[in-house]
């Protein structure tokens, strides 16, 4: 048999370099960054009807995003790596030059601070359409003890329902909750300085706030001693760490609730006045959001629920960063007087009797002496 012929490689190699098409690469020139949005921004606004705008420049940003310029850079800083990594693609202007970040901040921003919608505030900007550390958990203990009286207490607690419409295929009684609206739950624990501690959102409005409380991470950390497990004797009173919750909370060791009892007893009256001005902090925690961001005070028009969270989420860090920056809502930007109007607090039914115990022990403390 005859030997095989190798193939020839130069031969190979000229037919490679026949079906080879040669491509000219053409460098492609970046496009130009918009830098002028305030001032294009401002100007836009100022020739709308609907608005009294402040004289003052900084007192005028402070109105359109609710923080100063300094807080606003900040802001910017913190996220400014993620969005330049980002791919371009619709992230330019109706003239075709790339957003820079702080217009894509500011975009965001109003938004959330105005809760009108993609296409007007883009019509504005020219565009088409918590773990606490042991120190500071220390500090928050000493700042409810000063001002409330209430030793080894952690933070206050509420939650809050933020309304929506669902398309027809999308609704369902899950979402529908007591008082007949679709809405999304959101809980915030927070400190003596309104600041939120620790949020849970994401669940349907449908569900019981003692419910909402037991689905969260916060509760079975708790539960299983891992957080608010730290104990304090006061005058041979055991007094464990805690928060301070309403009535349609249910009463654990490391959750106060006041007395379903509401006779002003020597028993509970130092005890009830105590709790209620404590627990009002995670009230005012709630309105000042909703009326910093309002977006989450308006109906919002079919979001998509998978979403939802992420925004309700920023507006809770937004929050947190304007207290940290001394940052003040103007006073003419009005705070809604309850942040759940419409819905009624309930006594809750489900009550763990083993925290019995321990409020009793605490409204002993409080008693005078």
């Amino acid at each position: 048999m005859a030997p095989l012929k190798k193939k020839s490689k130069k031969k190979d190699l000229k037919k490679l370099k026949k079906k080879t098409k040669t491509v000219n690469v053409v460098p492609i020139e970046p496009r130009p960054i918009e830098s002028d949005w305030w001032d294009s921004f401002l100007h836009k606004v100022s020739s709308s009807p609907g608005f009294t705008i402040p004289s003052d420049e900084e007192e005028a940003f402070k109105f359109f995003f609710r923080v100063s310029k300094k807080t606003f850079e900040y802001i910017c800083s913190l996220v400014r790596e993620d969005l330049i990594s980002r791919p371009p693609s619709g992230l330019i202007n109706i003239e075709g030059r790339l957003l820079s970040v702080e217009k894509q901040v500011a975009i965001a921003m109003r938004r959330l601070a105005s809760g009108d919608s993609q296409v007007s505030v883009g019509a504005s900007f020219g565009v088409g359409q918590s773990t606490v550390s042991q120190d500071r958990l220390e500090e928050i203990k000493s700042k409810f003890q000063s001002l409330f009286g209430l030793p080894n207490c952690c933070g206050a607690v509420d939650a809050t329902h933020v309304l929506m419409t669902l398309p027809a295929v999308q609704t369902s009684d899950d979402w529908c909750d007591e008082a007949n609206n679709y809405s999304m739950l959101l809980q915030g624990i927070v400190d003596d300085e309104i600041r939120f501690l620790d949020v849970v959102t994401g669940w349907p409005g449908a569900m019981t706030v003692s419910r909402f409380l037991k689905c969260s991470g916060f509760y079975k950390l708790c539960e299983n001693g891992e957080r608010l497990s730290k104990k304090l004797r006061l005058n041979d009173v055991e007094i464990r760490e805690y928060i301070v919750g309403g009535v349609d909370y249910p009463l654990h060791p490391w959750l106060m609730i006041p007395y379903e009892n509401q006779d002003s007893t020597p028993v509970n009256s130092k005890y009830r006045e105590a709790h209620e001005a404590a627990r009002y902090l995670a009230v005012r925690a709630l309105s000042y959001l909703k009326g910093s961001w309002r977006i989450l005070s308006k109906v919002m028009w079919r979001p998509d629920k998978s979403k939802l969270p992420s925004i309700i989420l920023a507006c809770c860090l937004l929050h947190n960063i304007m207290i940290d920056c001394g940052d003040k809502l103007l006073s003419d930007i009005a705070i809604p007087g309850h942040h759940d109007l419409g819905y009624e607090g309930q006594s809750c039914k489900l009550v763990d009797t083993s925290g019995g115990t321990m409020r009793d022990n605490l409204a002993t403390y409080l008693q005078p002496r």
